[in-house]
This record gives C-alpha cells, sequence and structure tokens, in this order.
C-alpha cells in the first residue's frame, strides 16, 4: 500500500456540503471539482487526492480499496450493503427522509401492493416487516411519474422538502429511515494508514460539531 490517501465523494448535492468539512482539515482540491470535467483531483495535502463519483459507487471503491476513504448516504450504505466498511462518523449533512408516497387521497388497495423505487432491498424489508406483499418495480428515476401514470400503487423515496410530491399531486405516508451523509473507511487502511486517517476523522468530528 502506498502512503497516498484517497478520498471518493459523491457527486451532488452531499459533494457541495462535504467541500467545506474537508476544507476545516485543511484539505482542498487544487480545482473547482463540481464544474471539472475530471474524476480524479489533486488537494492542498501532496499525499491526498479526491475521487468524485456516484454515490451508489462509493462503498464500492471503499470497500475494494480503490478509495481509502469516502462519504455517501446513509440510504446507500443500506441498499447496497457496507461489508467490509467502517463506518466512523455521521457527518450529519444532507440530511432528509426515506418515506413511502402516494397519490393524494389514494386508499391503496387490499393484497399486494405495487411499489416504484430505486431502494429495492429497503423497500421488499420495510413492506415485509409491516406484513404486506409487494411486486417491487425498479426504477432509476422519476418515480413520482408511476402513481400517476397507473405504474405503481406507491413508491419509496428519499423526501427532503417533499415539494417535488406535492408538485405532482402525490403525499408522503410512512417514514421509513432517517437518512444523514456517512463517513466510510476501508477496514485495511485504517490499520495500514492509521497515522494518516485518524486525524482527519478527528477534524472532521470537529467541524461536524461546530
Amino acid at each position: 500500500m502506498s502512503n497516498n490517501l484517497v478520498i471518493a465523494l459523491s457527486k451532488g448535492r452531499i459533494l457541495k456540503e462535504t467541500l467545506p468539512l474537508l476544507k476545516s482539515a485543511g484539505i482542498e482540491p487544487l480545482e473547482d471539482v463540481s464544474s471539472s470535467r475530471k474524476l480524479i483531483f489533486d488537494t492542498t495535502l501532496d499525499h491526498i487526492k479526491i475521487i468524485v463519483i456516484r454515490a451508489t459507487d462509493v462503498p464500492a471503491y471503499v470497500q475494494y480499496g480503490g478509495a481509502d476513504m469516502g462519504v455517501t448516504g446513509k440510504d446507500v450504505l443500506m441498499e447496497h450493503g457496507a461489508d467490509g466498511l467502517y463506518e466512523p462518523l455521521d457527518l450529519n449533512i444532507a440530511k432528509c427522509k426515506l418515506m413511502t408516497a402516494a397519490k393524494k387521497g389514494y386508499q391503496s388497495p387490499e393484497g399486494r401492493l405495487k411499489v416504484a423505487t430505486k431502494f429495492v432491498n429497503l423497500a421488499k424489508n420495510y413492506y415485509a416487516s409491516q406484513g404486506i406483499q409487494t411486486d417491487i418495480i425498479k426504477l432509476y428515476g422519476a418515480m413520482e411519474l408511476a402513481p400517476i401514470l397507473g405504474l405503481a400503487d406507491e413508491i419509496v423515496d428519499i423526501v427532503d422538502t417533499g415539494n417535488t410530491l406535492r408538485a405532482n399531486g402525490l403525499e408522503p405516508r410512512e417514514e421509513i429511515h432517517h437518512i444523514s451523509t456517512r463517513l466510510v473507511v476501508n477496514r485495511a487502511s485504517m490499520k495500514m494508514k492509521h497515522a494518516q486517517i485518524q486525524p482527519i476523522i478527528e477534524q472532521l468530528e470537529k467541524a461536524t460539531r461546530a
């Protein structure tokens, strides 16, 4: 293992909220990561590189050693599994809820429910825990369309303000999980590079408390 550290960051809202926390630990990319087409970036610390990837890919990069540390949502960790990952810190950013939703006033039918979601495992587990049989339809986006067009009775999706649901005639129903963003570390890296990783964890912890 080299002494270089690679930190995998999630694109989008999480990225915007993670960069100030990293800055407080003295880690800043040397160029604007949100406008660049590059995927790997040098930082103000010579031995630390940042990669910017999809949130859903962060656990795999960290688990299999492509990155030493990563930042991703708890929803992703629960859906895709977090085997081989150490999860030392809740960064308390990009907070939201994983919820069920349906058309406003819609009475869900007795018997099997059709549920559209990209969180297939979490949805299956939730409805099973409620004793409800489901047919899960995997979609990757525009979940709100599924109940409107009769594709599904309900959806399971991330809800922040609920404005997108309301704009499409839907309403949030049951909360499944409260979601926030987590720092994850490769277990082997935690042992081999402990002297470099531990101070970063401590700085990030301070920043989250502040």
